[in-house]
């Protein structure tokens, strides 16, 4: 029988993590994923945004509990400081933002109910991610990271100043998704979001997620969370550009021109 050493798995799925950027990248300059404003027919059956963000990002919790007790480290305090930021952000993210978007009364709003669904095809390529994903993060600080273990200044300063960079990123992120959850709960349709960074950039929930990720990167110093960091470029920034577009062609003169799409006067 074919078997595979648990050090093979991680390392094959680590460079996966890598080979997936590029043509994610790619692909998203020139087809979106169909939900939200650029949400059309033809990709099957649909089911709500919030089932569908609890289901597709699950896997980093559920999984992440299930093989963290089998790691190496998992005893060692550090190793479980370490996966805490990962996991506060994806119980916010599965649990918290779904609950969210559910009670804010996107039913009444004046967009076809059809624009206000989820393709399960999207869902599922999503959840396939976050199965890699969660896997190789959750793997590598339960079982191969070896600083968190023996502790020591790099390991307390590199987490330290990664925390301040993750926290900075996640308060961003947070705060720019209720002022659109906020918009879609009074029911009047798409609007021009205004205050704090959009001001700035017209996606700062995802310019915060980048900031996050860039400080998880830091925080692991690792090509686990570095790959990740890069992933998460890969994704959001062809989706912040696309975006950026569909409100300067839907908003038209009243989009303020100085906005950039997702990193502040830069791009």
């Amino acid at each position: 029988m074919l078997t595979i050493s648990d050090e093979k798995l991680f390392h094959n799925c680590l460079l996966a993590l890598y080979l997936i950027g590029p043509p994610t990248f790619i692909s998203l300059r020139y087809i979106q994923a169909p939900y939200g404003k650029h949400h059309r027919s033809g990709w099957g059956p649909t089911i709500s945004p919030a089932l569908a963000w609890f289901l597709m990002e699950s896997p980093t919790l559920w999984l992440t509990l299930l093989i963290f007790p089998f790691g190496k480290n998992s005893s060692n305090a550090r190793s479980l400081i370490l996966i805490s930021p990962f996991l506060f952000h994806y119980f916010h993210r599965t649990i918290i933002y779904p609950l969210r978007i559910r009670s804010s009364g996107g039913q009444r709003s004046t967009q076809p109910n059809a624009a206000n669904r989820f393709p399960v095809t999207v869902a599922f390529m999503a959840f396939g991610f976050n199965l890699l994903n969660a896997y190789v993060q959750a793997r590598w600080v339960s079982n191969y990271e070896s600083d968190g273990a023996a502790g020591g200044w790099w390991f307390w300063g590199r987490f330290l100043v990664g925390l301040v960079i993750f926290v900075s990123g996640m308060y961003m992120n947070m705060s720019s998704d209720m002022v659109l959850v906020g918009l879609k709960r009074e029911g009047k349709g798409y609007r021009v979001p205004r205050g704090g960074l959009f001001e700035f950039v017209s996606c700062p929930n995802y310019f915060g997620e980048i900031v996050e990720w860039l400080g998880w990167a830091v925080m692991t110093w690792s090509w686990a969370g570095f790959g990740f960091f890069l992933y998460t470029c890969a994704n959001l920034v062809p989706r912040a550009r696309a975006n950026h577009r569909w409100y300067l062609d839907k908003f038209g003169e009243e989009y303020p021109k100085s906005r950039k799409a997702v990193i502040p006067f830069l791009y």
